[in-house]
């Protein structure tokens, strides 16, 4: 029976459990998306899960979309992550920096370029987004060419191929929680007529020649993906068919040997097992609100190779030694989250 105190092997990196911390984001990057000067000691400070994944980081200009997110495309952004991947391997942690497109997300003022957002489709979520003067409508966004589409599978592989330069294990595409990928997948975002819509093997094929290019260029084993079955997020409705295009995703990623697939499961339970089946290599699983009670129930039974934590990561740097000793847990700061400065980043108490 397999316990979560386990190492594992995921890809080449050998990892000392099977804990994962859940990518967050903090908003605290400086102005030209380099990570802040905090950030080596925030990661640094958890680095004892098994895996750390990095805050979402864009992989061009136009995939930022909220304030103060760092991106991992310049070379002052492999100078910033650079600090903080031998910070975490001081601490003999790994580190995946997770590349991050918001597509429709976003809004022009919080982009470096201030231009409309891009998508597969001219749709917008429907939502508000915060920007330096407040909450603002986020607008309809241009859907993208079929040269741009190429053209930013091609910034995914250059950002996958500087984090690696950067010092990052690996990186995880994100293909979750409405953004560009997922936008891809739901005919709530994606209505196009061509190679990248309509029939779910369309509507994956971004998600796949993505996963497929940085695999080329990095190595499978230092490239995952994050997808979110079934989450609404951002104005996302997967239609009736969404269980049956991530069956049909899953087998297709899981033939490129990927070093894990990485799952934010909200209770289509059927799905996982099937998902289980399906991926042949290591399978995080995040579920949200899991209870203490329960923590390490998924490794123990073989649903997950791995369990992802977030908030109670966050609030607690040695999450890991207070499980240990049942000691109680910090409460999270909602207030602080994305404020800024060390408050709630840095000075979370440990015993």
């Amino acid at each position: 029976m397999t316990d979560i105190w386990q190492s594992i092997k995921l890809g080449r990196t050998e990892l000392a459990n099977r804990f994962a911390m859940a990518p967050m984001t903090r908003s605290r990057a400086k102005p030209d998306g380099t990570p802040g000067d905090l950030a080596a000691e925030y990661y640094a400070q958890r680095a004892a899960v098994g895996l750390a994944i990095s805050e979402g980081t864009q992989p061009s200009d136009d995939g930022q979309g909220y304030l103060s997110t760092p991106g991992i495309y310049t070379d002052a952004h492999v100078a910033g992550w650079r600090a903080v991947t031998s910070a975490v391997h001081a601490k003999g942690g790994r580190l995946f920096i997770q590349l991050m497109h918001v597509g429709r997300v976003s809004h022009p003022d919080n982009t470096p370029h201030h231009r409309q957002p891009v998508a597969p489709s001219a749709i917008s979520p429907g939502s508000q987004m915060f920007t330096m003067k407040g909450m603002l409508d986020i607008p309809e966004p241009r859907a993208l060419s079929i040269e741009e589409i190429r053209q930013t599978i091609g910034d995914f592989r250059l950002a996958a191929h500087r984090a690696i330069e950067a010092g990052a294990d690996g990186v995880e595409i994100h293909g979750a929680n409405g953004y560009l990928v997922h936008q891809f997948i739901a005919p709530s975002a994606n209505v196009r007529m061509d190679e990248y819509g309509g029939s779910i093997e369309n509507r994956a094929r971004f998600a796949i020649e993505i996963a497929r290019a940085v695999a080329q260029d990095i190595g499978s084993e230092r490239t995952a993906i994050r997808l979110s079955p079934g989450v609404p997020m951002n104005g996302i409705d997967e239609g009736a068919d969404g269980p049956d295009l991530y069956r049909y995703l899953i087998e297709e990623l899981d033939q490129l040997n990927l070093a894990y697939l990485h799952l934010l499961h909200v209770g289509n339970e059927p799905l996982l097992r099937d998902i289980r089946k399906l991926f042949k290599r290591v399978l995080v699983v995040n579920r949200p609100g899991r209870p203490r009670e329960q923590i390490g129930s998924d490794v123990k039974s073989g649903l997950a190779d791995m369990e992802a934590y977030g908030q109670a990561i966050l609030a607690n740097p040695d999450f890991l030694k207070r499980l240990k000793k049942n000691a109680p847990l910090n409460d999270g700061d909602r207030n602080t989250f994305y404020a800024g400065g060390a408050t709630g980043y840095v000075d979370y108490p440990t015993l």
